[in-house]
């Protein structure tokens, strides 16, 4: 016989979970009492929305989920900023907590911790929240949670367990998880895309977030066939080769990319929400389709979100591609591509249009992550909401997949960058990573560097420094509004960050910048490089 808790951390570890992010409290300590007796690595961040951070950052480079443990009430309020990111992301993320006793949920009697109804607060964020109330619902509630993660849209789910269900002694043998299959496009289905495509005079191919595991050269021959231009969003970034004659990139909010994109009369969307954040960042609604809108998603409700589809396809991305690729193989359909067809001579005029579209401060900033990724090849950037990462949504191309991604899409948070960046060297330390934080977001979680010291992760954090919320107080200007809350007080990062036991470099050059990248490499902690963004601008100019 173990307990409730011992038996839990058995079962994560049989269902592949490697890391658990937590911070240890009074209601959850029964979860540690079998972590000896498991392979299961566990993280101490010192903020709970830093573990649903590291947590993120981990699943989106790991391709698979980690475990959060949470404490009853505040713990679980804290995470939930966290939750927000991952669920607007579809990032798979397993958030356990404890909840009071089970005689006395929801009595409103002042308890340690206490929320009237803590499943109630959790549901908004997650795909299912879950009360244990007997350890026998464990297997049953575990196994629907590796579905979410396996087999449907992946976001996160929380399972609360009280703390007398805890202790519990239990009987019970570990499940092995199944075996389990996404759902895939009909022959069907096939036939009446291709059909659409096949006619269409001026096609579009749209690649969201989901596509991620998809495969490129399968992508490239779906484009090639029928000559059509492709624009990927942030989180489809790597999806489609962005040196391809038919690669635009991920400019689908500009004026440039509305005009041409309203001319399309086929439009064929995979694995995207088709959302505000990859589509509207102008929030002024000026992205629009006329054209017939096949789409293909995992999630049914996403067929019809923000735009009507004329074909809706239910299916993984991933299997739709093979299976659509495949078809055009069998049927030997002709290629419409060439270097000088009708859709090349579009992407071309596209860019050249793009190339002068952008504010001059962008160089700087486009600069910036060039000299990083040519000195770090193989680098994953994790942004937060801040001016490089904005700029690096438009013009940073990369050819592999889970190699940049932000909290500039989808929920939005500040203080994202630097504990998703922590999670995402734990996912593969032998990768390098580069967190994106401008001054202001870095002031959300920079305790999180005490983590990533204690775990001796030699990662970058590249401090954007210009001293206040100025893409706020910009807006603020440009709406005619008084600047006022954004000219905040800088604190002195380099004293800050040495205190915490990391390494820092402060730059005012580009040569400099080069030579830190190398030697921040070398390191076994983090390595704060500071830019002043006024000098930078300075020697541009």
């Amino acid at each position: 016989m173990i307990t409730c808790g011992e038996y839990l951390v058995k079962q994560l570890e049989a269902y592949g979970i490697e890391t658990i992010f937590g911070i240890p409290g009074v209601h959850t300590i029964e979860l540690y009492r079998g972590l000896p007796q498991t392979t299961l690595k566990h993280i101490t961040p010192r903020h709970e929305q830093g573990a649903g951070f590291m947590a993120d950052g981990y699943a989106r480079v790991k391709g698979k989920p980690a475990a959060c443990f949470i404490i009853t009430g505040p713990g679980m309020t804290n995470i939930l900023t966290a939750m927000g990111q991952a669920y607007a992301d579809s990032i798979p993320m397993l958030v356990i907590s404890s909840v009071n006793e089970r005689a006395t949920l929801g009595m409103k009697q002042g308890r340690l911790h206490e929320l009237y109804s803590q499943k109630d607060v959790v549901s908004g964020v997650c795909e299912f929240s879950h009360t244990v109330l007997d350890p026998c619902e464990l297997p049953e509630i575990l196994a629907k949670a590796f579905t979410v993660f396996n087999s449907e849209r992946p976001r996160p789910v929380h399972i609360e367990i009280p703390t007398d269900v805890i202790t519990k002694l239990v009987d019970m043998p570990i499940y092995t998880s199944s075996r389990l299959y996404r759902p895939e496009v009909s022959q069907e289905a096939l036939e009446d895309v291709t059909e659409h495509l096949a006619s269409a005079k001026n096609p579009y191919l749209l690649v969201g977030g989901g596509a991620i595991n998809a495969d490129t050269d399968e992508l490239v021959k779906i484009a090639e066939s029928f000559d059509m231009p492709v624009l990927y969003t942030v989180n489809g970034k790597g999806v489609f080769p962005p040196d391809h004659p038919l690669a635009i990139g991920s400019y689908q909010t500009t004026e440039i990319v509305r005009e041409e994109i309203l001319k399309a009369d086929v439009v064929l969307a995979i694995g995207t929400e088709l959302g505000e954040t990859d589509y509207d960042v102008a929030f002024n609604g000026e992205f629009k389709l006329s054209a017939k809108v096949i789409r293909v998603d995992i999630d049914p409700e996403q067929l019809h979100s923000n735009f009507l589809s004329t074909i809706g396809i239910v299916s993984d991305a991933k299997s739709f591609i093979h299976g659509l690729a495949t078809y055009l193989t069998t049927q030997k359909m002709p290629v419409k591509f060439s270097t000088q067809s009708a859709g090349v001579t579009k992407v071309r005029s596209i860019k050249e249009r793009l190339a002068t579209a952008f504010p001059k401060e962008w160089d700087v900033q486009y600069q910036v992550l060039k000299i990083l990724q040519e000195n770090a090849p193989n680098m994953v950037f994790v942004g937060d909401s801040t001016q490089i990462v904005y700029s690096g949504n438009f013009l940073f191309e990369t050819n592999q997949t889970r190699k940049w991604f932000n909290s500039a899409t989808g929920y939005g948070t500040l203080g994202y960058g630097l504990p998703a960046a922590i999670g995402a060297k734990i996912a593969n330390p032998e990768q390098p990573v580069v967190s994106l934080m401008g001054d202001g977001g870095i002031q959300f979680s920079l305790p999180e560097l005490a983590t990533a010291v204690e775990e001796k992760l030699g990662l970058i954090v590249l401090l954007w420094n210009n001293f206040g919320y100025q893409e706020i107080k910009r807006s603020m200007i440009n709406h005619g509004i008084p600047t006022i809350g954004v000219d905040i007080y800088t604190p002195d990062f380099i004293t800050i960050a040495k205190g915490f036991g990391c390494e820092t470099i402060e730059i005012t050059s580009m040569d400099q910048l080069q030579s830190a990248v190398l030697v921040a490499q070398k390191s076994d902690v983090p390595v704060i490089i500071q830019l002043d963004e006024a000098k930078l601008y300075e020697e541009i100019q």
